[in-house]
């Protein structure tokens, strides 16, 4: 009996020091993922990036630059097409001005939630969109990182109920035909500006407005300058998180799967953290003397879809799609 105990102390240290003698031979240094995104490390999505990293520390570290620091807003698929980057966060207007079929993913009122955008991105649907991007510009989605609701923020006191009252309003916009496109259907002046410089074109009166989800309001503070948030609800905010397609192939079919899972995770959690932000933060403005309060949203809706589907962008999204997935539950 006394032999058992032994032979394992001596196998479990035979398989040890053999261990010890192949690793230094064979191991590669630790590939290192630089990430891009706009957004500042006040984001949960920041947050997100950290337990991402922190999952995935056994194959790849991680460096995370933020605030357009390695690349403008916009430039940053280009530079994973071109391997200057291996992983990002990409803006589905952004895949759009290449697959022009992708607009429909950035059309006002398509998605609900962001249960539904989830929803979509797992079926047989979102697969389809998303081999489009691996085909077409050689990009792997690993998931819509859902950051908040967009919803309109103005400078004015002027009472907004439908997009009529919109007319002539300066709404700053991201650059992009799509972002411009989504300003005109809910019935404002679309003005392209950075992200950066919002703050000040609301505090000077070059813009009269923007849009953005309550926590880019909070973190960017715009709540300073603006006297109300009307809750339009126009689109469900979201970017991608993207791999470097050479990156995505140099691993083992086991490491995908754990990257993948590992992606999800914290794609999850973020998604959770924004809602329960939104929560929370309608209610702070609320308590800090911005008037906030709900149009008429089937108004809002319906005049969008008609503005959408009267231009190019909706000749090219795919057949039937739009309906497909209006009636997903």
């Amino acid at each position: 009996m006394n032999a058992h105990p032994n032979r394992r102390i001596a196998l479990r240290t035979g398989v040890a020091l053999a261990a010890a003698s192949v690793v230094p031979a064979w191991a590669q240094p630790q590939p290192t993922l630089r990430f891009a995104a706009v957004f500042s490390d006040k984001d949960i999505r920041a947050d997100m990036m950290k337990m991402l990293a922190k999952d995935i520390e056994a194959d790849f570290k991680v460096e995370v630059f933020l605030n357009s620091t390695l690349f403008r807003q916009g430039t940053e698929l280009v530079a994973l097409q071109r391997d200057n980057l291996e992983m990002g966060n990409i803006g589905p207007q952004d895949i759009s001005k290449q697959i022009p079929a992708w607009s429909l993913l950035t059309s006002a009122y398509l998605f609900r939630d962001a249960n539904h955008l989830t929803s979509f991105f797992a079926s047989d649907m979102g697969a389809q969109m998303k081999k489009m991007v691996e085909d077409q510009l050689k990009v792997k989605i690993l998931g819509p990182t859902f950051f908040g609701t967009r919803q309109v923020g103005l400078k004015s006191k002027k009472k907004i109920n439908v997009p009529a009252d919109l007319a002539g309003v300066k709404l700053r916009m991201p650059p992009g035909d799509s972002w411009q496109l989504l300003g005109r259907s809910i019935g404002a002046n679309p003005t392209p500006m950075a992200y950066a410089e919002t703050y000040t074109g609301l505090q000077t009166g070059a813009i009269d407005g923007q849009d953005n989800p309550l926590p880019n309001v909070q973190n960017m503070k715009f709540y300073e300058v603006m006297s109300q948030i009307v809750l339009t609800s126009h689109l469900v905010g979201y970017d991608l998180l993207t791999l470097n397609m050479k990156v995505w192939q140099g691993m083992s079919p086991a490491k995908q799967k754990a990257f993948q899972a590992a992606a999800d995770k914290a794609i999850a959690w973020s998604t959770a953290e924004h809602l329960k932000r939104e929560k929370e933060l309608a209610d702070g403005f609320k308590t800090q003397g911005l008037d906030v309060y709900t149009p008429n949203i089937a108004a809002f809706r319906e005049h969008a879809q008609k503005v959408y589907l009267a231009s190019e962008e909706a000749k090219h999204w795919p057949a039937g799609m739009l309906d497909k997935i209006n009636a997903m539950k």
